[in-house]
């Protein structure tokens, strides 16, 4: 199992931002789609208080729910690079 777990929607600019970084970086992840509707994100809403996506959870360095892809992508490149 993938230390990483990223919380995205198809077709979202953020989310892909991510990705491209983690494949950039051959870094290993689980990805979970959520819903379309806002509403129905309450697992990633539980995980980071917020229903937007990306977000990430990264055992590996006790990270459990972080939004923003910018974040996320400054995260993985200072861990993972």
């Amino acid at each position: 199992m993938a230390d990483i777990i990223l919380y995205e929607l198809s077709g979202c600019p953020y989310c892909a931002k991510v990705t491209s970084k983690l494949d950039e970086l051959g870094v290993e992840y689980e990805s979970r789609e959520v819903p379309r509707s806002h509403s129905e994100r309450t697992e990633v809403e539980e995980i980071s208080g917020q229903t937007g996506v990306p977000v990430i959870i990264d055992e590996a360095h006790d990270i459990h729910g972080m939004p923003e892809s910018d974040d996320i992508v400054d995260h993985l490149e200072t861990h993972y690079a």
